[in-house]
């Protein structure tokens, strides 16, 4: 369901559904808008246990002397709880409640609150992350209601002003996070390294300067690495440089990279068939990389970015590389190829290397689907963290606490580095044993780091088939847009 969204002071809600929004304990918002509502929510919420609680709601049967046709009174929890997070969380909600109606009306100040127009901004952004779907490709049971309407939303507030300003900002956020999840419910047949690319070349209608590598200059560059997983497939890869420069001229960049391999077969190294179509999502990682920086670009982020998209295909054909292969990385180290479907590292590897050489930025932080280790170490409710900067953690777990997007950070160590070591190379691509495996790929990925401050973000278990939540009904999740958006705003964008 798709939303268009107004702020007002004021709504006509005559004959129109209205969503109010109360805490625990308070009285719906807009009450005296409302007409009798009090004595009525009052007795209903008693007989039916509603509380307040986040994301629980009542459908209420309007009062005589109401013009709205329904009400439905959503919660938001403790008011002295409530954060930017539970608005957000709560326009997700509201999505799910929203009639097949033409026009919404939303009351979203809660009676005793004092809510900034960013937490109502918040809640539009919400409603829209909430109603996306994915079924572009549904010929049969769409209903027709969904797709034929857009529902006008009018949130009343005090001051809409302000709140249509912070919303023209976050919604630059949602529609971050809204591409990255398009791109990973892509299937490869229709999202290769080529359209990828060109996915890419299109942020540079929002300012950003976007510069494609093909397979002939990364061969130039001595990109061994990630050429070595590109050569069995028939679609060439291509190296995707996206920069955004909202800072002062002299600034050095913040760096992003992604892993995008946009279909993982495992090569040689054969995966299994069952759920082997789920690695249409193996460029999660790339996928969030694009969506930062489209969001940083579309909010005119005051900050020089920097994005970089390794975009391959992982097959095995007669042409692709071998176990026992090994290839030289950028950076000029030997790797020995043990498993042909640890492929994602090596694709980082020389993207790292490459990104640290050319823009010497203050940090990387580099985002993959890169090990099921990773899940069994953490479900699917936190991305593993890595890194050899603690400063830099702790600003991204700062940004994970206002997000809500969970991390857990992992060690890093001498004795997990030696896993990596290889007889007949510099190293070789995997530890050689199930032990450990999420740390010795993260491992593996500071060889070619340098002693700039580095995080490695393993997002295979967030950033496709994560537990549903409020925002979040389908299958890719978007995660690392909103975490890394935040960490940008709150400790690295230029203020005033």
């Amino acid at each position: 369901m798709k939303f268009s969204i107004s702020f007002a002071k004021t709504a006509d809600i005559a004959g129109k559904t209205v969503i109010t929004l109360a805490t625990e304990g308070g009285a719906p918002a807009g009450s005296e808008a409302l007409g009798g509502i009090d004595p009525l929510y009052q007795k209903a919420a008693a007989t039916a246990g509603f509380k307040g609680k986040p994301a629980s709601s009542l459908d209420l049967l309007s009062p005589a002397d109401s013009e709205a046709a329904r009400i439905i009174v959503l919660g938001l929890g403790k008011a002295d709880q409530l954060v930017a997070n539970s608005y957000l969380q709560a326009g997700g909600k509201a999505a799910s409640l929203a009639p097949k109606a033409e026009t919404l009306v939303v009351f979203a100040e809660s009676a005793g609150v004092a809510t900034v127009a960013g937490n109502v901004a918040e809640f539009a952004v919400g409603m829209i992350l909430g109603g996306y779907n994915f079924d572009r490709f549904k010929t049969t049971g769409r209903d027709e209601d969904d797709e034929a309407k857009e529902v006008a939303v009018e949130i009343v507030t005090a001051d809409p002003a302000a709140a249509a300003t912070a919303f023209a900002e976050r919604k630059a956020i949602g529609d971050g996070v809204m591409l990255a999840r398009e791109l990973v419910n892509l299937p490869a047949n229709i999202l290769g390294p080529r359209e990828f690319a060109d996915k890419a070349r299109e942020l540079e209608s929002l300012g950003a300067r976007v510069e494609l590598l093909d397979e002939a200059k990364m061969r130039e560059l001595g990109m061994g690495a990630l050429l070595g997983v590109a050569q069995g497939s028939v679609r060439p890869p291509y190296l995707a440089v996206i920069e955004w420069n909202g800072g002062e001229t002299d600034e050095r960049p913040i760096a992003f990279v992604g892993k995008g391999v946009v279909f993982d077969t495992g090569g040689i190294s054969i995966k299994p068939a069952a759920s082997m179509e789920d690695m249409k999502g193996d460029m999660g990682g790339a996928a969030a990389v694009i969506g930062l920086m489209h969001t940083l670009a579309a909010r005119k982020a005051k900050v020089n970015a920097v994005g970089i998209l390794g975009l391959v295909e992982n097959m095995p054909d007669g042409n692709a590389q071998r176990p026992g292969d090994i290839v030289t990385s950028m950076s000029g180290q030997t790797i020995e190829v043990i498993n042909t479907d640890a492929e994602g590292r090596l694709v980082l590897a020389d993207a790292l290397y490459y990104c640290n050489e050319r823009f010497k930025p203050r940090f990387m932080i580099d985002l993959a689907t890169l090990t099921g280790a990773v899940m069994v170490a953490l479900g699917s409710h936190r991305a593993g963290l890595f890194s050899n900067d603690d400063g830099l953690c702790a600003e991204l777990a700062k940004a994970a606490d206002t997000t809500d997007e969970k991390i857990w950070r992992l060690p890093l160590g001498e004795e997990y580095d030696r896993m990596v070591d290889s007889r007949f190379a510099d190293m070789r691509n995997t530890g050689g044993s199930r032990h450990a495996g999420s740390i010795t790929a993260a491992q593996f990925l500071k060889r070619f780091v340098g002693e700039t401050p580095w995080a490695h973000l393993d997002i295979a278990g967030t950033a496709m088939g994560a537990p549903k939540n409020a925002i979040n009904r389908g299958w890719a999740s978007g995660f690392g847009v909103r975490l890394l958006d935040e960490l940008v705003r709150s400790h690295y964008e230029k203020r005033g």
